[in-house]
């Protein structure tokens, strides 16, 4: 046997481990609902520092999902454009409220409008779709799971541009 395994570095010594700690540790919790309490807070606090690092466009903080120059690229290209999509919720919700007015001329309009939306929405994917491939094989040559980022950026289109989080880095018309 010839090869060696390892993890690659020296083991540290003792000292050197004693001084990389932090502080002294926290003494165990004296009760399920302490320690229940404490969790919350680790992962209250957890959750606060990912999505102040998503917000910030830190790519370490972010989650695996949107982390990577390929979800980067496919983020500027959704951001840099106007969509239709985020026209479904609202015309489900005309809808919804003109199905309660008992007025059947409103509701075929309504109706109308809403099925007008959607085919508007599905031709608007398409072309974002084909966008989104385009940019990735013109970029990432080697990419392989082109369907999941082509996925990703549809349903960014669906999502009002303020409440997109990651948040947008470009303007509409801009790069992308």
């Amino acid at each position: 046997m010839t090869e060696s395994s390892g993890k690659g570095r020296p083991t540290p010594k003792r000292s050197d481990a004693q001084k990389r700690r932090t502080g002294p540790v926290s003494p165990p919790p004296a009760t399920r609902r302490e320690a229940a309490k404490r969790l919350r807070e680790q992962q209250a606090s957890g959750r606060k520092r990912l999505r102040d690092g998503t917000i910030a466009g830190d790519e370490r903080a972010m989650l695996p999902r949107d982390a990577g120059p390929v979800r980067r690229l496919v983020r500027d290209t959704v951001d840099g454009r106007r969509s239709l999509g985020i026209l479904l919720l609202p015309s489900a919700f005309i809808l919804i409220v003109t199905q309660y007015t008992k007025q059947t001329t409103l509701f075929t309009v309504a109706v109308v409008l809403w099925l007008a939306t959607i085919v508007a929405v599905v031709i608007d994917m398409t072309i974002t779709a084909r966008r989104i491939r385009g940019g990735i094989r013109r970029d990432f040559p080697g990419e392989v799971k082109v369907r999941g980022h082509v996925a990703y950026g549809l349903l960014r289109t669906t999502v009002f541009r303020r409440f997109r989080m990651p948040p947008a880095r470009v303007g509409v018309g801009g790069a992308g």
